[in-house]
């Protein structure tokens, strides 16, 4: 394969890409949009965010996080939402005192409450340590939402809230992934600083 076929498969791509991100947006749109009004409301009662996942994954929550305590593109006061993969003393601790499959699990147990949104993210829907703390998170009642692929796996039956992207190629759903997660900022941010204004 030469260089213009590699350019080629590049703009192909692309081009599937866009096609499954909208037919993804336009059936999710209204539950991005539900879900961004339960989470404002949640923590108006002094609830949080926490999020969490592995690999692209964990990168994702992190991004998630951030917008939230910074901004997404409004001037406003931090929002709380935390990602259970920033803190590298209490990962190793868990993962080698209890293994890597509780690494979420207990900082749960520790953390979140009845008003909090947890949200759980695996490309697959399978991986242990997220469907582990999405059984903790449903424990203490929090509202539990899940971020995964083609099917939702064994998170399916744990969330309240499921966004499952219609392919099993896993480039595609981490693209979808982080667009649902702009999507989901952006509206937190309107409803928020709306709510503020009245």
């Amino acid at each position: 394969m030469n260089l213009e076929e590699h350019a080629q498969r590049i703009l192909a791509d692309a081009k599937k890409s866009a096609a499954l991100l909208e037919s993804f947006l336009t059936e999710n749109a209204p539950m991005i949009a539900d879900l961004a009004a339960e989470t404002v409301a949640r923590i108006r009662e002094g609830g949080k965010v926490i999020v969490f996942g592995n690999g692209g994954s964990a990168a994702d929550a992190q991004h998630l996080a951030a917008e939230f305590v910074g901004r997404f593109l409004r001037e406003r006061e931090p929002l709380p939402a935390i990602a259970l993969s920033t803190n590298t003393s209490s990962l190793t601790a868990i993962g080698n005192d209890y293994g890597y499959n509780d690494v979420f699990a207990r900082q749960l147990k520790a953390f979140a409450g009845p008003d909090d949104v947890v949200i759980g993210i695996s490309t697959s829907g399978n991986s242990p340590n997220v469907v582990l703390a999405l059984e903790k998170a449903r424990e203490v009642e929090s509202y539990t939402v899940g971020l995964t692929g083609e099917g939702g796996g064994r998170m399916e039956g744990l969330c309240d809230t499921l966004f499952a992207v219609k392919t099993p190629y896993t480039p595609r759903v981490q693209e979808c992934h982080i667009a649902l997660i702009h999507a989901f900022c952006d509206c937190v941010e309107r409803l928020w600083v709306e709510s503020a204004e009245e």
